[in-house]
C-alpha cells in the first residue's frame, strides 16, 4: 500500500506542472494589454516601465518560468488593481471558501449518503421514489437560481437571514457568522447532495443483488449487519464521488458567492475577470485547479484504506 500511495503522489507532480502551464497559457491568450485596461490612457513611456516592472516585456516562456518559480516560494506577485500581495489575498479568500465548502459538504454529503443508502436498501417503496424525485430535482435546479430564491424568500420577504457578506468581525462559532453562512451553504449543498444520493442508491441496489448478500442472509445475519456490509462495499465508489463533488463545490461556487457577496475565491475570481487583474486571476485559477488535483489524490488514498484491493490491483 505504501508504494501505491507513493506512486500516486509522484503522478501528481507532472499533473500539477501541466495544470500550471495550462492556467498561464489560457490567461495570457486573452486579447488586450491588462496594464492598459487597468491604467487607462497614460504615457507610453510610463506604460513601458510598468510592463517591465511586472515582467510583461519578457517572452511568454520566460514569464511562465519566472511565475512558476515565484509561485513555488509563495510569491504570486501583486494585484494590478489594489497593489496587495496576491498570495495574502488568496489565503484570506480561500479560508472563507473552505469554511463555506466544509459547511455545505457536511450538510450535502451526510444527507445525500444517508438518504441514498436508505432508498437503495428499500428499493421500490415510496421512500425510494421520494428520494429519487428529490435527487432529480436537486440535480436539475441551478445553484445560483436556488441562491436567488433563498435570498428572496428568507432575506427579502421573511427577513430571517442576511443576504450578503460573511459577518465581518464575527467569530466562526458565533450565531452571526452562522446566519451569514446558512443560505449559501444550502444553495451549494443541493447539487452534491442529489448526486451523492443517486450514486449511493445505485451502489446499494447493485450490491444487494450480489451472491454474498444472500449468503449473509442464509447465515442468519440481521438486516442491520447486512446493511453494514453493503455500506462498506459501497463506500469506495461513494468516496470517489464525494471527493469530486467537494472539489466541484469549491471550484463551482463562483455564482453562489457572487449572489451572496461571500468573500471567497469565487467572488475574488469574478472581480479579477472584470478588472483584468492578471496576477490575481492566475493565482486564483491555479489555486482552484490544484485543489482539484489534491482532492483526487486524497480520495485515491482514502479508497485504498476503504478497499485494500485497489492497492493490490
Amino acid at each position: 500500500m505504501f508504494y501505491y500511495i507513493l506512486r500516486r503522489v509522484l503522478y501528481t507532480i507532472p499533473i500539477a506542472i501541466g495544470v500550471s502551464l495550462i492556467v498561464f497559457t489560457l490567461v495570457h491568450l486573452a486579447p488586450g494589454d491588462p496594464l492598459s485596461a487597468v491604467m487607462g490612457e497614460v504615457d507610453q513611456k510610463m506604460l513601458a516601465e510598468m510592463r517591465a516592472s511586472f515582467g510583461y516585456d519578457k517572452p511568454l516562456p520566460l514569464q511562465y518560468l519566472i511565475w512558476l518559480g515565484s509561485a513555488l516560494t509563495g510569491d504570486m506577485g501583486y494585484s494590478l488593481r489594489t497593489g496587495a500581495p496576491v498570495f495574502r489575498t488568496l489565503i484570506d479568500a480561500a479560508a472563507n471558501t473552505m469554511v463555506l465548502g466544509v459547511a455545505a459538504s457536511f450538510v450535502g454529503f451526510l444527507l445525500g449518503t444517508s438518504a441514498g443508502m436508505f432508498a437503495g436498501y428499500h428499493h421500490g417503496t415510496w421512500v425510494d421514489k421520494a428520494v429519487s424525485a428529490a435527487a432529480i430535482a436537486g440535480v436539475s435546479i441551478p445553484h445560483y437560481w436556488l441562491a436567488i430564491i433563498l435570498v428572496i424568500v428568507f432575506s427579502v420577504q421573511l427577513g430571517w437571514l442576511p443576504s450578503m457578506g460573511a459577518g465581518a468581525g464575527a467569530s466562526l462559532l458565533s450565531w452571526d457568522a452562522w446566519k451569514h453562512m446558512l443560505l449559501p451553504a444550502i444553495a451549494l449543498a443541493a447539487i452534491p447532495c442529489a448526486i451523492v444520493a443517486r450514486t449511493a442508491r445505485a451502489c446499494v441496489m447493485e450490491i444487494l443483488g450480489m451472491e454474498f448478500v444472500e449468503a449473509l442472509r442464509a447465515r442468519g445475519l440481521s438486516e442491520r449487519r447486512i446493511l453494514l456490509h453493503v455500506s462498506r462495499n459501497a463506500l469506495p465508489t461513494v468516496l470517489a464521488v464525494i471527493g469530486l463533488q467537494f472539489a466541484h463545490l469549491l471550484g463551482g461556487s463562483i455564482l453562489v458567492e457572487v449572489v451572496f457577496s461571500w468573500p471567497g475565491t469565487g467572488y475574488l475570481l469574478n472581480l479579477a475577470i472584470f478588472d483584468r487583474d492578471i496576477p490575481v486571476l492566475q493565482g486564483t485559477i491555479l489555486l482552484l485547479a490544484l485543489f482539484f488535483v489534491l482532492t483526487n489524490l486524497v480520495v485515491d488514498i482514502l479508497q485504498t484504506f476503504a478497499d485494500p484491493r485497489i492497492s493490490r490491483a
